[in-house]
């Protein structure tokens, strides 16, 4: 029911960040692999050349849309086990070429990062004894560059800070990480997660700086459970997953050949039509934030619209705590998200939130409004109506 004890009737999702719907043309690309053309293209005879053939075409086209060669694209199962390749895999890539005197090492990461690339980090840190050293986060929602510096060291073999935030949308200054990292910590590899971008950035380019980028086809419109770790400037990885030697040895494992098909076709449309889809969901975010912050007392936006991305508006209810403020908008229709969810869907202080040096009962305050290609008029309209309601309800 809503908050007027009216049916909510339509939906509106804003969780885009999260997941967004499968592009058509993905599925229609996918669908001849997932039924007649179905062989392992590790087989010999002609079904599995067919097989082969089409996930070849699939890594050429990533490849060339992401800024790489395809002998640079190693395909995973999402953004979490190619973020997860590059810590660990990156990390005793470098560690090959030390001596025993150097040390454990130590590897820097970002306090904003996605859990995927924080929880790598800190297993890596406790399997290997390297020093986890943890950047915090300005107040503009970017990586604090002088405390980074002060991190890289000339012992410090990885260095991993996301391309856009997941909660915030914040833009990274990466190319200035990438400076930083090649005079103060020359023998380290720099990773970033780049899976925010690609619906939004040119990956291709501002991502250019990095040794090693990670990207999630279901952020763009491709299939769940695929994505690809790209290898730039020589870097190297070492095999997290023994078998068979796929993927050039890096990662073993069948291809999945429909999900390859898929997340290049959504990558060729999504690039094809960003400039397009910038400018109107940007449109679209600009007047729910507006509505939103003239219609609701005590609402913080958090950080600039200049330095996010378009797809992400990120908000701060005084007085209002986040997992209460979803329940209730998701009975009334409105579908959001908050804080960082577990996979049992409950939520606490976000820690990008508390990466910024805000109190927990302001980390408990956030909500992430995340807008896609599919997102519309409507859905704003729905989101200006309800939101107000649902914070007085709550706050009353």
């Amino acid at each position: 029911m809503t908050p007027d004890g009216d049916p909510p009737g339509r939906r509106a999702y804003f969780d885009h960040a999260a997941t967004t719907p499968l592009r058509p043309e993905a599925l229609e690309a996918m669908l001849p692999f997932l039924t007649a053309d179905f062989a392992n293209p590790s087989g010999a005879h002609a079904e599995s050349r067919r097989a082969r053939m089409a996930l070849d075409d699939a890594r050429d086209r990533i490849a060339e849309l992401l800024g790489a060669g395809p002998g640079d694209v190693v395909l995973t199962s999402g953004g979490t086990e190619a973020d997860d390749l590059a810590v660990h895999g990156g990390w005793h890539a470098v560690t090959a070429d030390h001596g025993p005197d150097d040390g454990p090492g130590a590897v820097v990461c970002a306090a904003m990062e996605h859990h995927a690339v924080l929880e790598a980090c800190r297993a890596l840190a406790a399997r290997t004894g390297a020093e986890l050293r943890l950047v915090p986060t300005d107040p503009a929602g970017t990586v604090d560059l002088d405390a980074l510096a002060a991190a890289c060291t000339p012992d410090v073999r990885l260095v991993t800070v996301m391309t856009v935030n997941n909660e915030l949308g914040t833009v990274q200054p990466l190319a200035a990480v990438a400076a930083m990292v090649g005079e103060r910590s020359p023998r380290a590899v720099l990773h970033t997660d780049a899976v925010q971008a690609v619906p939004w950035l040119d990956a291709a380019t501002v991502t250019a700086p990095a040794h090693l980028v990670s990207v999630s086809a279901h952020k763009f419109g491709g299939p769940k459970g695929c994505g690809a770790l790209v290898l730039r400037r020589g870097a190297t990885v070492r095999a997290r997953i023994a078998g068979g030697g796929q993927e050039r040895g890096r990662r073993s494992g069948t291809p999945n050949v429909a999900g390859a098909v898929g997340t290049a076709t959504a990558l060729a449309a999504t690039v094809a039509g960003r400039d397009t889809a910038v400018a109107r969901v940007a449109d679209l975010r600009d007047r729910l934030g507006d509505g939103l912050v003239a219609r609701v007392p005590g609402l913080v936006e958090s950080g600039r619209r200049a330095d996010r991305v378009a797809g992400i508006l990120h908000l701060r209810v005084d007085g209002v705590e986040s997992e209460a403020l979803v329940v209730l908008l998701d009975e009334a229709g409105v579908a959001v998200s908050a804080g960082a969810a577990c996979s049992s869907g409950a939520v606490g202080p976000s820690h990008v939130l508390t990466s910024m040096g805000l109190a927990p009962t302001v980390s408990s305050s956030g909500v992430r409004f995340s807008l896609g290609t599919t997102s519309t008029d409507d859905d704003v309209a729905l989101a200006l109506d309800r939101f107000p309601q649902v914070v007085g309800r709550l706050r009353n």
